[in-house]
């Protein structure tokens, strides 16, 4: 059993990573206060994005290789966004175990899967499985810009309209609040417009006689290429707002069992140290009893 010495340097050890722990969660909670204004301020935008090309594609009877569907593909890239710290509970250990699924499950159905990591935590659970990605782009959280993500996007089409990849598959955690993270599997590429609740050519305010300067090619190839940017930076702000809600939630979950561990480990404490005293009393008494015999 333990002495009144190692439960007392005990206790002050739980306070201490308490602290810690209060603080951290007090940062992620001013970070995913702006990374949640980021992405509510963006998802408007990528959405009507995304309705302009629908509409353009389907009036102007537009082809584009970003938007030519393969129901075969045979060259698969899986881009597997996580974060590059821990300490956020199951936000990445749930994109790892949902990337390694889709691997297990359609690695015999395409003859080429290739990985792409943008985070070290997704890189490392594939590395540990003897599988390697093609790179590992690190240090999102701090270095996400539009710039950065027009950079992935730019790689990404290179690699899809040269031939190297006939279909591109992100998997990140898409953010719904503080406490609630999805995973979710979504095609970049081809740039599905399936999505649409209504199909462009059946919305009203959109007239086909239309004059388009430049050409509507032109301005389609353009429009794709920015929606595709700002798709991949929409979803590393929603991976980079659900890592800052998870850890400021298993903060709070740690904060509270530190406090659970601390009264427990008082109660303790208090017992030995009343029982201490007690057995210093009765052997107090016990040495009078005898003199006095």
């Amino acid at each position: 059993m333990p002495n009144l010495k190692d439960i007392r340097n005990r206790i002050q050890s739980v306070k201490n990573t308490q602290q810690i722990t209060r603080a951290m969660k007090m940062v992620s909670a001013a970070k995913l206060r702006r990374a949640q204004n980021n992405i509510t301020n963006l998802r408007p935008y990528a959405k009507q994005m995304l309705d302009v090309i629908a509409h353009v594609a389907a009036t102007q009877r537009i082809e584009h290789p970003l938007l030519a569907e393969n129901h075969e593909p045979k060259r698969v890239l899986l881009v597997v966004l996580t974060s590059d710290r821990g300490l956020a509970g199951g936000f990445n250990n749930n994109i790892n175990r949902f990337a390694y699924k889709f691997y297990q499950e359609n690695k015999e159905k395409y003859p080429q899967l290739d990985f792409l990591f943008i985070g070290r935590k997704g890189a490392d659970f594939f590395r540990n499985r003897k599988i390697s990605g093609i790179d590992n782009i690190q240090n999102l959280a701090r270095e996400i810009c539009f710039t950065m993500a027009s950079g992935v996007a730019g790689r990404l089409i290179e690699s899809f309209t040269s031939g190297g990849y006939d279909s591109v598959f992100l998997i990140y955690n898409e953010f719904k609040s503080a406490i609630a993270q999805v995973v979710t599997c979504e095609q970049l590429l081809p740039v599905d417009l399936s999505k649409l609740e209504t199909p462009a050519e059946n919305k009203p305010g959109f007239s086909k006689d239309l004059i388009f300067e430049p050409a509507p090619e032109l301005i389609m190839d353009d429009l794709l290429r920015r929606h595709f940017s700002v798709q991949v930076y929409r979803a590393m702000c929603e991976s980079v707002a659900a890592e800052h809600g998870a850890r400021m939630a298993a903060m709070e979950n740690a904060t509270k069992n530190a406090g659970e561990m601390i009264r427990s480990m008082t109660l303790t404490y208090n017992k030995l140290r009343q029982a201490s005293i007690t057995t210093e009393l009765i052997e107090i008494t016990s040495g009078a009893e005898a003199l006095k015999g």
